[in-house]
């Protein structure tokens, strides 16, 4: 055999054996590989949202940040700026052109959303019920169907690769869905303490939980 031949062979067989590694499993497997050993993580996403009849509503893109259990944060960079932290009790929605922030009880804000998946705060199967869904894109899916009839959302499907977690498509009531597709993603990094932590920028509107104690907080602010 030359050396390329044998590149190539032993190339082809570390592919056949990664694959078969991804075969062996499911999505459900996945998705409870990430619960229990996914304690940080970190990558750049594109969401798209489209309409019920299929019609693209909205693009954005960004970076996300994980810290299990509860916290994580949401940096959109495109179209326009916008942060959403979350800090494990409040979470802070911060809308840069605006000069507005607005802040709400975590455990309030996200009963009923698909972020208790990531933020470790549940376990899948409690609130879910989960199938594995075939496919043939090399990615392992699994469709998790809220157990609570009353939820907003429809369905939430996420998508694993031998990276990673690398998709995120949520159907709400409306007919909508949202799809999140992240790249450069990795696992259990090591992120700073004060990421998690917001502190609002001077000279701008606060909204929400009239208790807050700002003083409490003596980060800088995003932006500064």
């Amino acid at each position: 055999m030359t050396k390329l031949i044998t590149r190539s062979f032993i190339a082809g067989l570390a592919f056949a054996w990664s694959f078969s590694l991804i075969a062996a499993e499911s999505g459900i497997d996945k998705l409870n590989d990430f619960v229990q050993t996914v304690e940080t993580f970190q990558a750049d996403f594109t969401q798209t949202v489209f309409g019920s009849n299929g019609q693209v509503m909205e693009e954005a893109k960004g970076t996300f940040a994980l810290d299990r259990p509860g916290r994580f944060r949401w940096d959109y960079q495109d179209p326009y700026p916008q942060h959403i932290v979350a800090d494990g009790q409040r979470i802070w929605f911060y809308d840069v052109d605006l000069e507005q922030v607005t802040v709400n009880s975590q455990l309030e804000a996200l009963a009923d959303t698909p972020a208790t998946l990531l933020s470790g705060e549940t376990k899948p199967e409690d609130k879910y019920l989960l199938t594995n869904i075939p496919s043939d894109d090399g990615m392992l899916w699994v469709e998790l169907i809220p157990k609570d009839e009353e939820s907003s959302f429809q369905t939430v499907v996420l998508a694993f690769d031998e990276i990673g977690l690398r998709q995120m498509i949520m159907k709400d009531s409306f007919d909508q869905q949202t799809r999140l597709v992240f790249n450069k993603v990795i696992e259990n990094p090591k992120l700073a303490e004060d990421l998690f932590v917001f502190t609002p920028p001077e000279g701008v509107d606060v909204v929400g939980e009239a208790e807050l104690n700002l003083n409490a907080v003596n980060t800088p602010a995003i932006g500064q």
